[in-house]
């Protein structure tokens, strides 16, 4: 449709003469025209590209997640602050995704915690009003685009990266002003042989929650070297304990 919309405003301008070839273009650099033919141009421009990219960001898209405990929660429920951060290079780049969360209980015996994006950025109802999972293409969980999978927290946080997930920054099925959500069971992964298994994986109450916007790069890159660091640290580790003697 905006390519139509582009041919229209190209067609109209030409039949009044005011789009011309390039040596007519240069023998009338001070005509008033040549400022109509660069605000056509800007205009394609900025239908053609999502306004969270520009050459200062190489072409690549960010947003922040800013995570705080669901406003009617227990007392008694842990309270889960923090930050999830994405990045993805326009316009096919693999979305990526850091985990930096905070407030889960202490000890280490406890399940992994079920992150999903869900349909709506409204939280005026605390996280339950952020409605159910987003699922544009009205498939069974897990296979939704924001189905993040179960996390386990250690000393109280969540520190992950995740890279070449399905969801996406751009387009028709952008998740920019959606929400997350942190719940607080683990997810069944579709196999808990019920309905619910198959919409929300069984994920139980929903801790705490945010809305995605955009944002500059700083945060990612703030964020991006303790994950790497860790990331070497825990492949380093795995591969000393599966070494045969």
């Amino acid at each position: 449709m905006l390519l139509f919309l582009y041919l229209a405003i190209i067609l109209g301008l030409s039949a009044s003469g005011i789009v011309r070839g390039d040596e007519e273009a240069d023998s009338h650099r001070d005509s008033p025209l040549q400022d109509i033919r660069k605000k056509v141009n800007d205009l394609w421009q900025n239908l053609l590209y999502p306004q969270l990219i520009s050459k200062e960001t190489e072409w690549t898209g960010y947003a922040t997640c800013e995570v705080k405990p669901s406003s009617n929660l227990d007392a008694n429920k842990p309270q889960v602050t923090g930050q999830v951060l994405f990045r993805q290079s326009y316009p096919n780049g693999k979305l990526e995704v850091i985990f930096d969360l905070d407030g889960f209980p202490l000890h280490s015996n406890q399940s992994g915690r079920a992150i999903h994006i869900h349909e709506l950025g409204d939280l005026s109802k605390g996280c339950d009003s952020a409605a159910g999972h987003y699922n544009p293409f009205k498939v069974n969980h897990p296979h939704h685009p924001g189905d993040f999978g179960n996390f386990l927290s250690k000393g109280g946080k969540i520190r992950k990266y995740k890279g070449n997930l399905l969801a996406t920054l751009f387009g028709p099925y952008s998740i920019i002003g959606r929400s997350i959500v942190i719940h607080e069971q683990e997810d069944d992964m579709g196999k808990g042989g019920n309905k619910a298994s198959l919409e929300n994986g069984n994920a139980g109450r929903r801790l705490a929650c945010c809305v995605i916007g955009i944002c500059n790069k700083n945060s990612w890159e703030k964020n991006l070297p303790d994950i790497t660091e860790r990331r070497k640290r825990r492949i380093t580790n795995e591969h000393k304990t599966t070494r045969p003697n």
